[in-house]
């Protein structure tokens, strides 16, 4: 069964989405990567569905850019898996330019692009629980 990984990312920055999911579909790893755009913060029925499909994935990859601190949208997903208790991890997607990591992703893993961690942790969130965890 494929695992649900949540890919949470600025508006303005889905073209990098496509260089994560296209090495998992190359690995063939059995994921379903789910977003939510476009982005719609202030809507609040965009609000429930996005919780509602935050909640039904197993882990959350949040593209980080200068954009991230000022999308409102991309911030709301992260909120969601925080109160969701999802994993999540932050990639970086423009290498050395390191911008400011949200507060949502404090204390979390926070990785620039490499897609050798990136897979990893993928493959670590697409392993079922042990029952009672």
């Amino acid at each position: 069964m494929a695992r649900r990984i949540f890919l949470s990312f600025a508006e303005e920055d889905k073209p990098y989405r496509e260089f994560l999911v296209a090495p998992a579909r190359q690995q063939r790893l059995p994921i379903e990567f789910v977003d939510m755009t476009p982005k719609r913060a202030a809507d609040e029925a965009w609000k429930s569905q996005t919780r509602r499909a935050v909640e039904g994935c197993d882990a959350m990859i949040a593209l980080l850019s200068w954009r991230t601190l000022t999308a409102p949208g991309a911030r709301w997903e992260m909120q969601c898996a925080r109160a969701a208790r999802l994993p999540m991890m932050g990639v970086y997607i423009h290498g050395e330019r390191r911008p400011t990591v949200p507060r949502e992703l404090s204390g979390r893993r926070v990785v620039e692009w490499n897609w050798e961690e990136v897979a990893a942790f993928v493959r670590s969130s697409a392993q079922p629980s042990a029952p009672g965890t």
